[in-house]
């Protein structure tokens, strides 16, 4: 397992941050990750498959920062990167890899 401060760079670093972030949403949203890891990664976190809350968002996004060092909420204000699984971990491997 890769720790907080080891660098994401290729393809396979962005699967890896895709997966860690998969499970952060299904615990987040209190569901079995395995259904969360089998969902097309283009569904909306706040679609009735994922269905995150506002609460579970926000333990989302602190989960983000603890792991992947990146503050979300503070680099994004609009928050467009929470549309989606892909656009997430998109967003958190740009802004992984810019550190």
């Amino acid at each position: 397992m890769t720790d907080a401060h080891t660098p994401f760079s290729s393809a396979t670093d962005r699967a890896a941050v895709e997966r860690e972030l998969r499970a952060m949403i299904a615990e987040a949203a209190r569901l079995d990750a395995a259904v969360v890891a089998g969902l097309p990664a283009d569904i909306d976190l706040f679609g009735p498959e994922i269905g995150l809350t506002s609460l579970a968002g926000v333990t989302l996004l602190g989960a983000v920062d603890a792991r992947f060092g990146v503050d979300v909420a503070a680099l994004d204000l609009s928050l467009d990167s929470l549309q989606s699984i892909a656009t997430l971990a998109d967003f958190v491997t740009a802004h992984r890899s810019a550190r």
